[in-house]
């Protein structure tokens, strides 16, 4: 198979796409398949946690991933209605219906083609590890506890019919992982309550299912600043929220496949395809990391899986949809509990993991984690625990600053040795090192191991300058890089209205 993919290409190449191989295209359309099964209950539980028809959920799934396909920078990565963003924006549903949902899916769109744009990809760089385990383990948490609702104040039979679906889940991978475990535990779960004449709450009373291909349109939403007023916060923690996981499971992937993918492009895919879906009715959404687990295991490397995966999608839906509508929910909340644990990194809370873990990166990501759980917003969370990171790493560096000094035998003069990077945090505390009084009339500064990186830096070696010519003493700086010695020739005698 070519080791070279679209993405990596800066323009249109006229050479056979690899899937045309007999071979490839059999993955490929295997592959889109199974993640297409796989799609369905996923799709139908996080319209669920919306609080929107499983229609939404559906369509969005099928949009997503087609258009993704042709627009994205990842190939054989699965983007479709994912928990992420059904959890950021349920409360616009709640507080102000499906218009104004439709309207903030087609706004994010548009944040994420101008992110990307001004390559916020770029961006992820800054985002630490122990953050992004903080964000996997507080999706993990808000999945979870999203399933709650669906288990309180239910017929009794609702509970057996988890446990059995758990079971089911569990098991049956041991048996053949040839079909998706999650659709085998609904097929047999719907079975057995519709042979049985169990009376449960089903996917039918969650909504009505599609009959027909969705039509285009535009929201129902007054176009007026209040509604830009309204969908905007939760527009853009969308856009912030679906390009981070997007991003995340395209370098996932990266790794695992040992290919390159256009980052900039999947931020401008994504925004693209979220606003066809926002006009389609869909409910909006972005990469899924089980799904495209699933599909990448199965040998797809290729765009043709990801289209194939929605275009299967929508076949389903429209064909199968009174079938659908008999799923209990109890399969439902049984397939997203797993999904939920398989979703936390379980090792990153493990006793060893902790001891061997600096004590800054679990505060890092036990701070994230509870922004995300008392917010229930993913973007918050990142940004607290980012932040968060910042100051620990800055208090950090701080410490690692050092002056050491040497006085000539004959008294002449002494030389401070400073070592370390000198910025804000750790140069506030440098004026207290030198000893004024008693140093003899020439002071020389080596800072030969050392990096002046902002103007806090220069102001304090200007205030020692002056401290010891207070006292009729001269101060040499010496050593400096070439990036240090131009920051400091050009604000040294700058900084105080006293020059």
């Amino acid at each position: 198979m070519p080791s070279s993919t679209p993405s990596a290409a800066p323009g249109l190449r006229l050479t056979r796409p690899p899937w045309l191989s007999p071979r490839i295209f059999r993955t490929e359309v295997l592959a889109g398949l199974v993640v297409g099964l796989a799609l369905i209950p996923e799709a139908i539980s996080f319209s669920v946690i919306a609080g929107v028809d499983p229609k939404v959920g559906l369509f969005a799934a099928c949009t997503m991933a087609m258009v993704i396909a042709f627009a994205g920078g990842r190939p054989a990565m699965i983007s479709a209605s994912t928990g992420a963003v059904a959890l950021v924006i349920a409360p616009v549903v709640r507080q102000h219906g499906l218009g104004y949902l439709i309207a903030t899916v087609i706004l994010a769109g548009v944040f994420q083609i101008a992110l990307g744009a001004l390559g916020v990809a770029k961006l992820m760089r800054f985002v630490p590890r122990s953050v992004m385990v903080g964000f996997v383990n507080a999706l993990g948490i808000l999945l979870f506890t999203a399933q709650i609702p669906n288990l309180y104040d239910v017929p009794w039979p609702v509970y057996p019919l988890v446990v059995a679906g758990l079971a089911l889940m569990v098991l049956f991978p041991k048996v053949t992982k040839a079909v998706p475990a999650p659709l085998v535990s609904i097929v047999i779960l719907t079975v057995i309550t519709v042979a049985a004449g169990i009376a449960v709450p089903t996917v039918g009373d969650k909504g009505k299912l599609p009959s027909s291909l969705p039509a285009p349109g535009l929201p129902d939403v007054p176009f007026s600043a209040h509604t830009l007023t309204v969908i905007a916060p939760y527009a853009l923690a969308m856009a912030l929220v679906g390009l981070m996981e997007s991003l995340m499971t395209a370098k996932l992937v990266d790794e695992i496949t040992d290919t390159r993918s256009n980052k900039t492009r999947e931020s401008i895919g994504q925004g693209i395809a979220n606003i066809v879906t926002g006009i389609f009715g869909g409910m909006g959404g972005c990469a899924m990391i089980g799904q495209t687990m699933i599909n990448v295991k199965n040998g797809a490397r290729t765009r043709l899986s990801t289209f194939l995966a929605g275009f299967f999608l929508l076949i389903f839906c429209i064909v199968l949809g009174p079938v659908v509508s008999k799923i209990p929910m109890a399969a439902l909340v049984a397939v997203m509990v797993l999904v939920s644990v398989g979703t936390f990194d379980w090792h990153s809370v493990k006793p060893a993991t902790l001891k061997r873990m600096p004590l800054g990166e679990t505060v890092v990501m036990a701070v994230t984690v509870a922004v995300v759980v008392a917010t229930h917003n993913l973007f918050i969370g990142v940004v607290a625990g980012t932040i968060a990171a910042m100051v620990i790493f800055a208090r950090r560096v701080a410490h690692l600053t050092n002056v050491t000094p040497v006085t000539d035998p004959d008294g002449g003069q002494v030389v401070y040795s400073v070592t370390g990077e000198l910025f804000f945090a750790s140069s506030n505390d440098l004026v207290t090192r030198f000893d004024y009084a008693k140093d003899p009339d020439k002071v020389v500064i080596d800072l030969s191991t050392a990096h002046i990186w902002d103007a806090s830096s220069v102001a304090v070696l200007d205030a020692i300058e002056t401290k010891y010519a207070q006292r009729g003493k001269t101060v040499e700086i010496v050593g400096l890089n070439e990036p240090s010695a131009r920051i400091h020739g050009t604000l040294t005698g700058e900084l105080t209205g006293s020059h």
